[in-house]
Protein backbone atom coordinates (compact mmCIF):
# COMPACT_ATOMS: atom_id res chain seq x y z
CA UNK A 1 0.00 0.00 0.00
CA UNK A 2 1.53 3.61 -0.83
CA UNK A 3 1.26 6.38 1.78
CA UNK A 4 1.03 9.63 0.50
CA UNK A 5 3.43 11.42 3.17
CA UNK A 6 6.70 8.49 1.49
CA UNK A 7 5.10 10.08 -2.03
CA UNK A 8 5.42 13.26 -0.78
CA UNK A 9 8.94 12.78 0.24
CA UNK A 10 9.88 11.71 -2.92
CA UNK A 11 8.51 14.27 -5.23
CA UNK A 12 10.00 17.24 -2.81
CA UNK A 13 13.55 15.30 -2.92
CA UNK A 14 12.82 14.66 -6.22
CA UNK A 15 12.47 18.53 -6.63
CA UNK A 16 15.73 19.75 -4.29
CA UNK A 17 17.64 17.86 -6.67
CA UNK A 18 16.12 19.05 -9.70
CA UNK A 19 16.77 22.95 -8.19
CA UNK A 20 20.59 21.66 -6.87
CA UNK A 21 21.35 20.67 -10.49
CA UNK A 22 20.09 23.78 -11.99
CA UNK A 23 22.59 25.95 -9.71
CA UNK A 24 25.55 23.80 -9.79
CA UNK A 25 24.98 23.85 -13.76
CA UNK A 26 25.93 27.53 -13.63
CA UNK A 27 29.59 26.32 -12.58
CA UNK A 28 30.65 25.14 -15.87
CA UNK A 29 29.76 29.08 -17.42
CA UNK A 30 32.03 30.50 -14.61
CA UNK A 31 35.38 29.71 -16.38
CA UNK A 32 34.02 30.96 -19.76
CA UNK A 33 33.69 34.28 -17.92
CA UNK A 34 37.11 34.36 -16.17
CA UNK A 35 39.18 32.85 -18.68
CA UNK A 36 42.32 34.59 -18.04
CA UNK A 37 42.36 32.95 -14.44
CA UNK A 38 43.56 29.55 -13.10
CA UNK A 39 41.77 26.80 -11.72
CA UNK A 40 43.34 27.73 -8.66
CA UNK A 41 42.18 31.01 -8.34
CA UNK A 42 38.65 30.07 -9.21
CA UNK A 43 38.74 27.62 -6.96
CA UNK A 44 40.12 30.02 -4.01
CA UNK A 45 38.12 33.07 -4.66
CA UNK A 46 34.24 31.08 -5.30
CA UNK A 47 35.10 28.83 -2.11
CA UNK A 48 36.34 32.07 0.25
CA UNK A 49 33.47 33.74 -0.18
CA UNK A 50 31.07 30.85 0.14
CA UNK A 51 33.03 30.80 3.68
CA UNK A 52 32.47 34.51 4.10
CA UNK A 53 28.82 34.00 2.98
CA UNK A 54 28.15 31.27 5.47
CA UNK A 55 29.72 33.15 8.38
CA UNK A 56 27.43 36.00 7.87
CA UNK A 57 24.62 34.06 8.09
CA UNK A 58 25.74 31.49 10.80
CA UNK A 59 26.61 34.46 13.22
CA UNK A 60 23.61 35.36 14.45
CA UNK A 61 22.50 31.69 15.55
CA UNK A 62 26.47 30.75 16.32
CA UNK A 63 26.33 30.48 20.29
CA UNK A 64 23.59 27.74 20.11
CA UNK A 65 24.91 25.82 17.38
CA UNK A 66 28.48 25.74 18.62
CA UNK A 67 27.37 23.87 21.48
CA UNK A 68 26.23 21.28 19.14
CA UNK A 69 29.16 21.09 16.64
CA UNK A 70 31.85 18.23 17.94
CA UNK A 71 35.26 17.94 17.16
CA UNK A 72 34.16 15.20 15.27
CA UNK A 73 31.92 16.73 13.36
CA UNK A 74 34.32 19.48 12.13
CA UNK A 75 36.59 16.66 10.95
CA UNK A 76 33.46 15.34 9.03
CA UNK A 77 32.95 18.75 7.64
CA UNK A 78 36.10 18.99 6.53
CA UNK A 79 37.29 16.20 4.28
CA UNK A 80 33.79 16.53 3.11
CA UNK A 81 34.62 19.63 2.22
CA UNK A 82 38.03 18.92 0.80
CA UNK A 83 36.18 16.09 -1.19
CA UNK A 84 33.44 17.49 -2.77
CA UNK A 85 34.69 20.87 -2.91
CA UNK A 86 38.13 21.78 -2.76
CA UNK A 87 39.66 19.06 -4.55
CA UNK A 88 37.14 18.05 -6.98
CA UNK A 89 36.71 22.03 -8.57
CA UNK A 90 40.84 22.05 -8.86
CA UNK A 91 40.82 18.20 -9.95
CA UNK A 92 38.01 18.92 -12.42
CA UNK A 93 39.75 22.15 -13.77
CA UNK A 94 43.27 20.41 -14.78
CA UNK A 95 41.42 17.16 -16.18
CA UNK A 96 39.76 19.76 -18.48
CA UNK A 97 42.84 21.79 -19.30
CA UNK A 98 45.48 18.75 -19.52
CA UNK A 99 43.05 15.59 -20.83
CA UNK A 100 40.79 17.85 -23.08
CA UNK A 101 36.91 17.67 -22.55
CA UNK A 102 36.96 14.66 -24.17
CA UNK A 103 38.53 11.78 -21.38
CA UNK A 104 36.72 14.46 -18.34
CA UNK A 105 33.05 13.89 -20.24
CA UNK A 106 33.45 10.39 -20.42
CA UNK A 107 34.48 9.84 -16.92
CA UNK A 108 32.89 12.21 -14.88
CA UNK A 109 29.69 10.36 -16.41
CA UNK A 110 30.35 7.52 -14.46
CA UNK A 111 29.73 9.32 -11.35
CA UNK A 112 25.75 8.39 -10.98
CA UNK A 113 26.22 4.80 -11.56
CA UNK A 114 28.86 4.58 -8.96
CA UNK A 115 27.34 6.40 -6.40
CA UNK A 116 23.97 4.31 -7.54
CA UNK A 117 26.13 1.17 -6.87
CA UNK A 118 27.66 2.06 -3.64
CA UNK A 119 24.08 2.95 -2.37
CA UNK A 120 22.64 -0.25 -3.67
CA UNK A 121 24.79 -1.87 -0.29
CA UNK A 122 23.42 -0.30 2.12
CA UNK A 123 20.83 -1.95 4.47
CA UNK A 124 16.77 -1.74 2.56
CA UNK A 125 18.21 -0.73 -0.45
CA UNK A 126 16.17 -1.51 -3.48
CA UNK A 127 18.25 -4.97 -5.03
CA UNK A 128 20.73 -4.15 -7.78
CA UNK A 129 18.67 -5.79 -10.17
CA UNK A 130 15.68 -3.55 -10.22
CA UNK A 131 18.41 -0.41 -10.42
CA UNK A 132 20.38 -1.90 -13.76
CA UNK A 133 18.23 -0.46 -16.40
CA UNK A 134 18.15 3.04 -14.96
CA UNK A 135 21.76 2.41 -14.38
CA UNK A 136 22.55 0.95 -18.13
CA UNK A 137 20.36 4.36 -19.56
CA UNK A 138 22.85 6.57 -17.34
CA UNK A 139 25.74 4.72 -19.22
CA UNK A 140 24.32 5.42 -22.54
CA UNK A 141 24.12 8.85 -22.08
CA UNK A 142 27.57 9.29 -20.54
CA UNK A 143 28.71 6.95 -23.69
CA UNK A 144 26.46 9.66 -26.08
CA UNK A 145 27.93 12.74 -24.13
CA UNK A 146 31.85 11.22 -24.50
CA UNK A 147 30.77 10.67 -28.67
CA UNK A 148 29.82 13.79 -29.35
CA UNK A 149 32.72 15.38 -27.32
CA UNK A 150 35.09 13.08 -29.11
CA UNK A 151 34.12 13.99 -32.27
CA UNK A 152 33.50 17.69 -31.47
CA UNK A 153 36.88 18.21 -30.44
CA UNK A 154 38.98 15.96 -32.37
CA UNK A 155 41.32 18.77 -33.38
CA UNK A 156 42.02 19.64 -30.12
CA UNK A 157 45.89 18.50 -28.68
CA UNK A 158 45.46 17.54 -25.37
CA UNK A 159 48.95 18.66 -23.10
CA UNK A 160 49.19 15.67 -20.61
CA UNK A 161 46.53 13.02 -21.72
CA UNK A 162 47.42 10.54 -19.21
CA UNK A 163 47.71 13.39 -16.33
CA UNK A 164 44.58 14.27 -17.92
CA UNK A 165 42.82 11.28 -17.37
CA UNK A 166 44.34 10.50 -14.08
CA UNK A 167 43.01 13.98 -12.85
CA UNK A 168 39.40 13.13 -14.12
CA UNK A 169 39.71 9.31 -12.28
CA UNK A 170 40.71 11.22 -9.13
CA UNK A 171 37.99 13.88 -9.07
CA UNK A 172 35.18 11.04 -10.06
CA UNK A 173 36.43 9.13 -6.82
CA UNK A 174 36.63 12.68 -4.93
CA UNK A 175 33.21 13.58 -5.59
CA UNK A 176 31.43 10.34 -5.33
CA UNK A 177 33.43 9.70 -1.46
CA UNK A 178 31.70 13.24 -0.97
CA UNK A 179 28.57 12.53 -2.20
CA UNK A 180 28.52 9.03 0.00
CA UNK A 181 29.81 10.22 3.07
CA UNK A 182 27.86 13.74 2.87
CA UNK A 183 24.29 11.64 2.40
CA UNK A 184 25.52 9.23 5.16
CA UNK A 185 26.84 11.81 7.60
CA UNK A 186 23.27 13.74 7.41
CA UNK A 187 21.88 10.48 8.75
CA UNK A 188 24.04 10.04 11.98
CA UNK A 189 23.81 14.21 12.26
CA UNK A 190 20.08 14.25 12.12
CA UNK A 191 20.03 17.42 14.86
CA UNK A 192 21.49 19.39 12.02
CA UNK A 193 19.05 20.75 9.33
CA UNK A 194 20.19 21.03 5.71
CA UNK A 195 20.73 24.83 5.73
CA UNK A 196 22.81 24.46 9.03
CA UNK A 197 25.00 21.57 7.36
CA UNK A 198 25.37 23.50 4.62
CA UNK A 199 26.37 26.50 6.59
CA UNK A 200 28.87 24.74 8.50
CA UNK A 201 30.34 22.95 5.40
CA UNK A 202 30.68 26.49 3.87
CA UNK A 203 32.69 27.67 7.15
CA UNK A 204 35.13 24.34 6.46
CA UNK A 205 35.30 25.44 2.92
CA UNK A 206 36.03 29.04 3.52
CA UNK A 207 38.94 28.01 5.77
CA UNK A 208 40.50 25.84 3.43
CA UNK A 209 40.90 28.04 0.67
CA UNK A 210 41.59 31.16 2.68
CA UNK A 211 45.29 29.41 2.52
CA UNK A 212 44.72 28.12 -1.37
CA UNK A 213 43.67 31.62 -2.68
CA UNK A 214 46.87 33.24 -1.60
CA UNK A 215 48.81 30.22 -2.57
CA UNK A 216 47.28 30.57 -6.54
CA UNK A 217 47.67 34.84 -6.65
CA UNK A 218 51.24 34.07 -5.59
CA UNK A 219 51.92 31.65 -8.46
CA UNK A 220 49.89 32.64 -11.03
CA UNK A 221 52.45 35.68 -13.17
CA UNK A 222 49.80 36.86 -15.67
CA UNK A 223 49.52 40.57 -14.94
CA UNK A 224 45.45 41.61 -14.87
CA UNK A 225 43.35 44.74 -15.97
CA UNK A 226 41.51 46.21 -12.77
CA UNK A 227 37.88 45.04 -15.50
CA UNK A 228 39.32 41.78 -15.23
CA UNK A 229 39.84 41.47 -11.26
CA UNK A 230 36.26 43.20 -10.96
CA UNK A 231 34.79 40.33 -13.28
CA UNK A 232 36.58 37.56 -11.40
CA UNK A 233 34.96 39.35 -7.64
CA UNK A 234 31.71 39.10 -9.39
CA UNK A 235 31.60 35.88 -11.03
CA UNK A 236 32.97 34.41 -7.62
CA UNK A 237 30.16 36.19 -5.23
CA UNK A 238 27.92 34.72 -7.90
CA UNK A 239 28.64 31.20 -7.88
CA UNK A 240 29.94 31.05 -4.21
CA UNK A 241 25.95 32.55 -3.76
CA UNK A 242 24.42 30.50 -6.40
CA UNK A 243 25.77 27.58 -6.64
CA UNK A 244 27.69 27.09 -2.93
CA UNK A 245 25.24 28.19 -0.63
CA UNK A 246 21.75 27.69 -2.57
CA UNK A 247 22.45 24.75 -5.02
CA UNK A 248 24.35 22.88 -1.81
CA UNK A 249 21.52 23.65 1.10
CA UNK A 250 18.71 21.74 -1.93
CA UNK A 251 21.38 18.71 -2.07
CA UNK A 252 21.55 18.43 1.36
CA UNK A 253 17.75 18.69 2.19
CA UNK A 254 17.55 16.11 -1.26
CA UNK A 255 19.81 13.88 0.77
CA UNK A 256 17.34 14.08 4.08
CA UNK A 257 14.68 13.09 1.62
CA UNK A 258 15.96 10.20 -0.50
CA UNK A 259 17.70 7.25 -1.05
CA UNK A 260 21.63 7.08 -1.56
CA UNK A 261 20.73 4.89 -4.41
CA UNK A 262 18.55 7.75 -5.88
CA UNK A 263 20.64 10.45 -4.69
CA UNK A 264 23.07 9.02 -7.09
CA UNK A 265 20.52 9.58 -10.13
CA UNK A 266 19.79 13.36 -9.06
CA UNK A 267 23.46 14.29 -10.26
CA UNK A 268 22.46 13.35 -13.30
CA UNK A 269 20.61 17.22 -13.50
CA UNK A 270 23.68 19.27 -12.71
CA UNK A 271 24.99 17.43 -15.83
CA UNK A 272 21.83 17.97 -17.81
CA UNK A 273 21.69 21.82 -16.80
CA UNK A 274 24.79 22.78 -17.70
CA UNK A 275 24.59 21.22 -21.01
CA UNK A 276 21.67 23.74 -21.48
CA UNK A 277 23.60 26.90 -20.51
CA UNK A 278 26.03 25.76 -22.80
CA UNK A 279 23.89 25.52 -25.90
CA UNK A 280 22.52 28.88 -24.93
CA UNK A 281 26.16 29.81 -24.48
CA UNK A 282 27.28 29.09 -27.54
CA UNK A 283 23.55 30.33 -29.50
CA UNK A 284 22.96 26.30 -30.56
CA UNK A 285 20.75 23.61 -30.57
CA UNK A 286 21.70 20.24 -29.45
CA UNK A 287 23.04 17.84 -32.24
CA UNK A 288 21.60 14.37 -31.96
CA UNK A 289 23.83 12.87 -30.12
CA UNK A 290 23.39 15.15 -27.32
CA UNK A 291 19.46 14.93 -27.76
CA UNK A 292 20.20 11.14 -27.10
CA UNK A 293 22.05 11.62 -24.23
CA UNK A 294 19.30 14.03 -22.65
CA UNK A 295 16.72 11.21 -23.30
CA UNK A 296 18.54 8.50 -21.47
CA UNK A 297 19.26 10.67 -18.97
CA UNK A 298 15.67 11.96 -18.47
CA UNK A 299 14.07 8.11 -19.04
CA UNK A 300 17.03 6.95 -16.29
CA UNK A 301 16.03 8.73 -13.52
CA UNK A 302 12.28 8.21 -14.03
CA UNK A 303 12.93 4.66 -13.99
CA UNK A 304 14.91 4.71 -10.97
CA UNK A 305 12.02 6.76 -9.27
CA UNK A 306 9.43 4.30 -10.61
CA UNK A 307 11.46 1.62 -8.82
CA UNK A 308 11.49 3.44 -5.29
CA UNK A 309 7.79 4.22 -5.87
CA UNK A 310 6.63 0.42 -6.52
CA UNK A 311 8.26 -1.03 -2.69
CA UNK A 312 6.85 2.00 -0.62
CA UNK A 313 7.65 0.00 2.30
CA UNK A 314 11.28 -0.43 1.30
CA UNK A 315 12.09 3.04 0.73
CA UNK A 316 10.47 4.84 3.98
CA UNK A 317 13.13 3.71 6.16
CA UNK A 318 15.58 6.04 4.23
CA UNK A 319 13.53 8.63 2.66
CA UNK A 320 11.63 10.80 5.96
CA UNK A 321 13.71 13.30 7.31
Amino acid sequence: MHHPAEHHNLGKGIACGIGAGALWGLVFLAPELIRNFTPLEMAGGRYVLYGLFAAAMVAPRWRILSHTVTLRTWWTLNWLSFAGNTAYYILLSSAVKNGGITSTTLVIGFLPVLVTLVGSRDNGALPFRQLLPSILLCLTGAGCIGWQALHTHVQTVAHAPLFGLLCAVAALGSWTLYAVGNSRALVRQRHFSAHDWNLLTGLATGAQNSVLLPLALILDTTPHSMGQWRNFALVSAAVALLASLGGNALWNRMNQLLPLTLVGQMILFETLFSLCYGFLWEQRLPTSAEALAFGCVVLGVLLCVHAHRKPATQAVGRSTA
